[in-house]
């Protein structure tokens, strides 16, 4: 019986240490799965930036093209310099060309004009992916710096003030008025909502023309645009209310451009998941209304509303051209209207890059962040688990 008990203890032993290194060879396995998924992860999105990136430089020089242009304008701003000069005007014209041709070789090496634009291209490309902004070829920020990190910083903050309370206001009235029509399937606010949709296929400056004609030029009761009264106010409270007395307009054009539309997707989205069986289900159990969506339906597509959330905040940075034109205010999207009006190269690329960067670091922890609030979601695991 005691040799029995012996075998049976050392069996047991013996099983407990083969689950034990089983499970650690599993756990080695998943890290390493892991971090080659994170490593080929990376590297993509890298390679993916290197060429949006390098496309946004070949397209903004126009292929070689705004060389030719620089050029050009160097040589007329000589000209204008030298012919200012007396001792200019008595050369012979022989000396006046060769004077000319000087300064500007001179002018052409200082920008880097005298090398090939695909030598330079892949400089520029280079100096985007570290960061390195550098100078701004033709635009200065309001201080008068030529810092292309300093030009954007300072209109970045308007771009997110307005855009910011725009967009947030959008996502989550549309979401949860998406929430509230799939309850109410058939309803008139839902035929409304339905009926309204084609709305936005006007974008946000088409309405921000019409309340600029109707609440500015007849009413005359909010101002045509700017970012706050002129001059600024030095309280901060009277600054305060300038400034949101000046987003109405534009707040109520962006919300106009695209609340109806955003709201019927939303409200399609949660009937889909309405309509799934753990649902009918939780019906048959009597569950309440509110743990059936908050369980049954929200959290299931909480991945869904993360991705929208995050790609909404990164949009920001953008801003939007015209409609910042349309209301004056002093945004990303106006400086990059202004940018490439001016073939300001730098600045240009400045505002695609960074924005790239977002993107791709938003796509790369969206996987995790999938993980985290879906436990169907593995991370590196080829798809849900089964």
């Amino acid at each position: 019986m005691a040799t029995v008990t012996g075998d049976f203890n050392i069996n047991a032993e013996v099983d407990v240490e083969s689950i034990e290194a089983t499970a650690r060879k599993a756990r080695t396995q998943s890290l390493v799965r892991l971090l080659r998924y994170t490593l080929l992860k990376l590297v993509a999105l890298v390679v993916t930036v290197a060429i949006g990136v390098y496309i946004t430089i070949f397209v903004a020089n126009m292929g070689g093209e705004v060389d030719n242009i620089r050029m050009a304008t160097i040589r007329e701003n000589v000209a204008l310099t030298a012919t200012a000069d007396p001792v200019f005007r008595a050369m012979a014209t022989e000396e006046r060309i060769a004077y000319i041709n000087d300064r500007v070789e001179l002018e052409a090496k200082r920008y880097g004009l005298d090398r090939p634009f695909i030598l330079r291209s892949f400089e520029y490309l280079r100096d985007a992916m570290t960061l390195n902004l550098g100078y701004a070829q033709q635009l200065t920020s309001d201080s008068g710096s030529r810092m292309v990190r300093n030009i954007i910083l300072e209109r970045l903050p308007s771009t997110l003030v307005l855009f910011g309370t725009a967009n947030l206001l959008l996502f989550f009235i549309a979401l949860f008025a998406g929430l509230s029509l799939s309850r109410r399937y058939g309803s008139f606010a839902d035929k409304a909502v339905l009926a309204m949709a084609p709305t936005s296929s006007a974008p946000p400056w088409f309405y921000g023309i019409f309340l600029i004609l109707i609440f500015a030029a007849l009413l005359g009761v909010l101002p045509f645009g700017g970012m706050v009264g002129a001059p600024p106010p030095d309280n901060p409270l009277d600054y305060a209310l300038s400034l949101l007395q000046h987003m109405i307009l534009p707040v109520s054009a962006w919300l106009l451009s695209a609340i109806f539309l955003t709201t019927y997707n939303w409200r399609t989205f949660f009937l889909i998941y309405a309509s799934e069986d753990y649902v009918e289900m939780a019906k048959a159990k009597g569950l309440p209304d509110g743990m059936i969506e908050r369980r049954y339906i929200l959290r299931p597509t909480l991945p869904n509303i993360i991705t929208s959330f995050a790609l909404t905040l990164i949009t920001l940075w953008t801003g939007a051209i015209i409609t910042e034109t349309v209301f004056n205010w002093p945004g990303i999207g106006q400086l990059y209207a202004r940018a490439i009006g001016a073939f300001d190269t730098p600045v240009i690329v400045a505002n695609v890059v960074i924005y790239a960067y977002l993107l791709a670091l938003t796509v790369f922890l969206l996987d995790f962040i999938y993980a985290l609030v879906d436990p169907r979601v593995r991370v590196g695991g080829g798809g849900p688990k089964q």
